[in-house]
Parts: structure tokens; C-alpha cells; sequence
């Protein structure tokens, strides 16, 4: 699975693999493709640091990636506290209304919330990408778009290729006009954020638009003939993000969860926002439907709506309340049901891709000889 964009950053396959899990981005390396880890859960820089010399280590020398989720436009003297106070009380008494509903109990006393969507602020994503220069990484990628033009200035000069992600021709032509190197072309199918366009409308119109540079194909994709698909749409690569969530390597910290995901199919998830106040792909659940319901108050905007639920979704986690746990899936969901290591996982993507690659090739002498 080369491309010319793997050969440039020396990896045998085209698969950049997306994770918030150390020991998932360094095994995604080591099988050959290029392990991207997420950086918006470490507010803490020291934390990172931490992550990515444990990368450093088990990465076999192979090169690997960071992902942040940063604005590209800089609001100023804007703090936690100050987007905390517009979050309505009413809202505050829906969360804990639909908690008490399902029985969720609360944390211990003093014990902390856990993560907080708080990696949209610039300071944060800055002090990530302070800890991570300090390292070889070979490409930063934004969630959020294009990040800001000094940053990829930055990026430039220590050799760091920038992608960012796009669920439209109109977004990937922003990007490219801004200095971005890869586009991500993010289709409807995606978990996480995502745009109203499939992948396979969305890809050959991000690589028209953008040609000659380098596209990924994003969204839906979890076999190797979907790689080869999308290859066959014009991109260079592909980014998985979901797949990986059922792998061994893999630490959701939740068997209840990992027994939801091996069981949910394609249809199994929706775009709400109720996790970050953004369309996001998810499971869905009863959370989600509460969330979702015209008789409830509706989500807030981003990011007032990620830090109104962080300490419920810590809890709902916590204590494997199953009928409101959930997480950020694509529908590629259907196909993973059962739990893998990455290096089978990669074993089935470049099986599946030559399968794929024959097929086609026995079409073509076929057309070929009538």
C-alpha cells in the first residue's frame, strides 16, 4: 500500500492511523503505517512529555505524528472560568436530572472529574505543541482546520509536515491557501466530528480541488479494499481512527464499553451534539436520545457544551452505566467485532488490499481483450 506521500515520510503503508493511545500510535508505527496520537486530553504538558518518550521508545525508530485540536483565530484573555459562568442553570439541572434518572452515582469526594474539553483553548494546544517540537515528529495535524500561520511556520522549519482535516472542496481550499501540506478529506461516516458530505462524494472533490497535493481519505474505511478505494478515488493515503478502539493495544478502560462497540453495526450510531456541542459521530445511546429530544433544553454551543458534561460522561464511564455509555465511533463500527492486535489489523488491510488490487486487475485484462 505505497504511495508517494508513504514514501516521502518512509513508511511501507499508507494507513495514518489516528489514536489517543500511546501503545496504539507506537504499534500502528511498528507494523508500518504512522501512528498519530491525540493530544486534546493532556492539559497537562508534563503528562505528554511522559506519552511521547514512552513513543520514543517503542516506535522502533519508525516516525509518528501528533494531533491537537487548535483555533486557528486567537481569542484573547478568555479563561475556563469565564466560559464556565455562561453555561445556564438550566442545563446544569438537566445533566444532573437525567444522571439521577438512571441511577448514576457521583464521584467520591475530591475526586477529580476526570479529562475536561479544554484543548480548544490556545494556551493549551501551544503548550502541547511546546512539549511536542521537542521531539522527532514527522507530522502535526489539526482537528480544527488550518492551525494558526505561525504555528505552521514553526512546523516548517523543523521539517514537520501539516495536515488538516476537511469535510468539504470549499475547507480544503482554505487549508491549501494557508500553507497546509496534507488535506484529510473527512466524510459523513467518520466518528468525531464530521461534515454532512460521504466519503466517496467528498474525496475525488477534495482531490480536484487541491491537486497536486497529498489527500487522505477519512470516514467509513476499515477494510483493505476500502484502501484500495479510496486510492482509487485519488488519495494517498488513508486516516483510521475507529478501528482501533477495539484492538488489544487499545485501553478504554472499560469492558462494558469495549463489549458495546464489538457489538454495535453501522447503524448503531448518530451525529449529535451532545459530547462537544459540534455534530460529533457516536454511539448512540440513551444519553445521546436525552440530548437529542425536542422536549429537552437543547445542546450549547461549543465548548460551553463539553465542559457542562465532562464530570457526567466521567461518571456515566466510571461506573459503566450502560445504557448512557457511549463514545466517539464511526459507522466502520459495524465491521469491528472482534477485539485484535494492530499487527492483525494490518495483516487484514493489506490481505484485503491485494484481494482488492487483483479483482480490478483481472477487470481491466478482461476489458482489455473484448
Amino acid at each position: 500500500m505505497q504511495t508517494e506521500l508513504s514514501q516521502t515520510l518512509g513508511i511501507e503503508h499508507a494507513v495514518f492511523g489516528f489514536t489517543p493511545f500511546p501503545a496504539v500510535a507506537a504499534a500502528i508505527s511498528r507494523a508500518g503505517g504512522f501512528g498519530v496520537l491525540g493530544a486534546v486530553r493532556y492539559t497537562d504538558p508534563d503528562e505528554l512529555t511522559r506519552d511521547l518518550d514512552w513513543i520514543e521508545a517503542h516506535v522502533d525508530g519508525r516516525p509518528y505524528g501528533l494531533d491537537v485540536v487548535m483555533p486557528a483565530k486567537k481569542v484573547e484573555g478568555v479563561t475556563e472560568a469565564d466560559v464556565e459562568a455562561m453555561i445556564p442553570e438550566g442545563h446544569r439541572q438537566f445533566v444532573r436530572d437525567t444522571l439521577t434518572k438512571h441511577g448514576v452515582p457521583e464521584l467520591a469526594e475530591g475526586e477529580s472529574a476526570g479529562w475536561r474539553i479544554t484543548g480548544w483553548m490556545e494556551q493549551v494546544a501551544r503548550s502541547q505543541l511546546e512539549v511536542a517540537f521537542d521531539y522527532p515528529i514527522r507530522l502535526l495535524a489539526n482537528a480544527l482546520g488550518s492551525p494558526p500561520a505561525d504555528v505552521i511556520a514553526r512546523a516548517h522549519e523543523q521539517d514537520v509536515l501539516v495536515a488538516a482535516l476537511a469535510g468539504s472542496a470549499r475547507h480544503a481550499r482554505k487549508h491549501r491557501d494557508a500553507g497546509i501540506d496534507i488535506i484529510v478529506a473527512q466524510g459523513y461516516e467518520a466518528g468525531g466530528h464530521t461534515g454532512e458530505i460521504a466519503s466517496m462524494v467528498l474525496t475525488p472533490e477534495v482531490v480536484d480541488a487541491v491537486a497536486p497535493m497529498p489527500v487522505l481519505a477519512a470516514g467509513g474505511i476499515g477494510s483493505g479494499q476500502q484502501v484500495a478505494a479510496a486510492l482509487a478515488l485519488g488519495a494517498q493515503g488513508v486516516w483510521l481512527g475507529s478501528l482501533w478502539l477495539t484492538t488489544t493495544e487499545a485501553d478504554l478502560h472499560s469492558p462494558a464499553l469495549t463489549r458495546k462497540l464489538l457489538a454495535a453495526g453501522s447503524g448503531d450510531t448518530v451525529r449529535s451534539r451532545a459530547l462537544t456541542g459540534k455534530p460529533a459521530r457516536q454511539l448512540r445511546t440513551e444519553w445521546t436520545d436525552a440530548w437529542d429530544d425536542p422536549a429537552g433544553p437543547g445542546t450549547l454551543p461549543m465548548p460551553l457544551q463539553g465542559l457542562l458534561v465532562a464530570e457526567a460522561v466521567s461518571r456515566i464511564q466510571k461506573y459503566e452505566v450502560d445504557p448512557l455509555l457511549g463514545t466517539p465511533v464511526g459507522q466502520i463500527v459495524g465491521r469491528m467485532n472482534s477485539e485484535r492486535s494492530v499487527q492483525a489489523v494490518f495483516d487484514d488491510l493489506t490481505r484485503g488490499f491485494e484481494q482488492a488490487v487483483d479483482r480490478v486487475n483481472r477487470i481491466a485484462g478482461r476489458s482489455g481483450q473484448s
